[in-house]
């Protein structure tokens, strides 16, 4: 990179969001965790972050990835490469946070991009305020994060979405077996409490009504990775936080063929449940 007074520049290190790419380690790291992520998808990267806001060819690339006289599958090794990426990064191609793809040319880097360097005059002088001699950042950007986005799993996007729509496949599983045998679920509501019995079983019935197709909603949002899950299950979580504690007591229903202490403990896993939902969604989303 060049600046004002005409000094090169090599950018070693490239600071976006929580993340940061150590081009002369191969490394990329998030908030000083490093990820793990394979030689092409930084490559691809580091490529992107040289030139933000920029169109980078599929044929640059090519180009830079494999060399002409390589044998290759080009569009799939770069489609999983990009893929890959995407998911370290938490991105999505549906609704893109710092990469865009560019239909039929390539992709853009839409993240605001810090460079880290080492100045080859004496125009970089020590930043006495963050204690590295020789270095100097070109642009700026906010450096905080969130606590709670910090508090967060370490654990990939795809493998939190997979487990949120495990969770919801439990439920209506749940729903369907309590409808498909709705008269073993009226005799066990008043086996487990005769005087309450009827209203027990009229409240699991309605809702299990009610939850299939909020279940069926929470998998089709999750499946297309709509990018306002994360807004609409804040609304719908005081709601949900009910139904789930409804269900939670249902292995008490079962205490005659499966005993106390199993109930129990399944009713106390399933009281987790919406607070490992809520992080799964947290987790879902997009961060930077």
């Amino acid at each position: 990179m060049r600046l004002s007074d005409g000094t090169m520049t090599t950018a070693v290190k490239y600071r976006f969001g929580h993340y940061e790419a150590d081009v002369n380690a191969r490394e990329l790291y998030r908030d000083g965790t490093r990820l793990r992520l394979q030689m092409q998808p930084f490559q691809v990267l580091v490529a992107l972050l040289e030139r933000p806001r920029e169109v980078v060819t599929r044929e640059e690339l090519r180009l830079r990835l494999w060399p002409q006289d390589t044998f290759v599958d080009f569009d799939h090794g770069l489609n999983t490469a990009m893929a890959k990426l995407r998911d370290v990064l938490g991105d999505s191609a549906a609704n893109p946070r710092y990469i865009e793809t560019i239909a039929k040319r390539g992709y853009r880097f839409l993240g605001e991009v810090q460079e880290l360097g080492q100045s080859a005059g004496p125009a970089a002088e020590p930043n006495s305020l963050n204690g590295s001699a020789g270095w100097f950042a070109v642009s700026p950007v906010p450096s905080s994060s969130p606590a709670s986005d910090r508090e967060l799993p370490r654990a990939g996007r795809r493998t939190s979405r997979l487990l949120f729509v495990l969770a919801q496949i439990m439920y209506l599983i749940f729903y369907a077996s309590a409808l498909f045998d709705w008269q073993q679920l009226d005799r066990a509501s008043f086996a487990i409490w005769p005087r309450a019995g009827l209203p027990i079983f009229v409240i699991f019935l309605v809702t299990a009504l009610v939850g299939i197709p909020v279940r069926l909603y929470l998998l089709t949002a999750t499946a297309f990775d709509y990018h306002l899950l994360g807004k609409k299950y804040r609304i719908l979580f005081p709601s949900l936080f009910l139904l789930d504690m409804i269900w939670a007591l249902a292995p008490c229903l079962l205490a005659d063929r499966i005993g106390w202490g199993l109930a129990l403990g399944a009713s106390a896993a399933l009281i987790y449940m919406p607070f490992a939902q809520r992080v799964l969604v947290k987790m879902i989303q997009p961060r930077g």
